[in-house]
């Protein structure tokens, strides 16, 4: 029989019974500190690390793992809850509870998204509404109620970025009716619309509302945003945005030219 020694099975593809399994639980929690809710997680990470719960595909569900391990329904669900917070578990409405493909791209911090030309876009809404975000809100943008293009941006079929667009409530219709099929800038370039200056912030935010359901995450999930306020030739165009991706989705590198001329302050004697 497969024995566990400190949580971790001697045959990592063999699944314990729920005797051997509440056995080992026993004694770890006489030789560690950790508590019965860690010590199902850590089970249940081992399982993921060794293959035994493979990415992409479900684990068993709360009420299944709370027999097996012979634990309460709230000890699995909290360590469940935990897996997920950690990245480890995604939820999937109506299916279930998966281990997460752990993929994470890196990508220049480019301004126009230029490496995103083979993927996927998929419009949420076009609403007007006021920018609420206070990060956002650092770029001093209008009060008045703009016009809000929401997108998702896929890669390989999955969600990679949401993108949230605020511009001025007066831009042409035509325009609006291109914002669902490309880029908010390429559609702004076709009708002799163009930059003239990008103001970035970088920052980390937790998750919240509609991109926890896009990137099945729990609430309070980091998320790496991209913010943006974008000048154009257009004196009543300027854009106000933010991009974002689950933190361990996405990394974004950037090169910086050295300057051209150097200082050398000497101390004053």
């Amino acid at each position: 029989m497969a024995r566990f020694s400190l949580g971790v099975m001697d045959h990592p593809h063999k699944i314990p019974t729920q005797h051997e399994w509440s056995a080992s639980v026993a004694k770890t929690h006489l030789r560690t500190t950790l508590s019965l809710h860690e010590t199902v997680r850590q089970e249940v990470l081992t399982r993921i690390n060794n293959g035994a719960y493979k990415p992409g595909e479900p684990i068993p569900s709360a009420a299944m793992l709370t027999e097996e391990f012979g634990v309460s329904p709230i000890t699995v669900k909290r360590a469940l809850r935990d897996l997920h917070s950690a990245g480890a578990l995604i939820s999937v409405a109506g299916k279930g509870t998966y281990v997460k493909k752990q993929r994470r791209v890196l990508r220049e911090l480019d301004v126009w998204m230029s490496w995103m030309d083979d993927a996927a876009l998929r419009l949420i809404s076009i609403t007007r509404e006021k920018i609420s975000d206070s990060t956002l809100r650092g770029f001093t943008p209008p009060e008045d109620v703009m016009l809000c293009v929401r997108k998702i941006i896929f890669a390989d079929d999955e969600p990679f970025l949401y993108d949230a667009t605020f511009l001025s409530s007066e831009v042409d219709g035509e325009i609006i009716d291109e914002f669902g099929r490309s880029y908010v800038i390429d559609a702004l370039n076709r009708h002799g619309i163009h930059v003239v200056n990008t103001d970035l912030i970088i920052d980390a935010a937790p998750a919240s509302g509609k991109v926890e359901e896009i990137f099945g995450i729990p609430t309070g999930y980091p998320m790496l945003r991209r913010l943006y306020k974008i000048r154009t030739t257009d004196p009543n165009i300027t854009i106000f945005g933010v991009v974002q991706a689950p933190f361990d989705r996405l990394s974004c590198s950037i090169s910086l030219p050295g300057n051209s001329k150097r200082t050398i302050m000497e101390p004053q004697k």
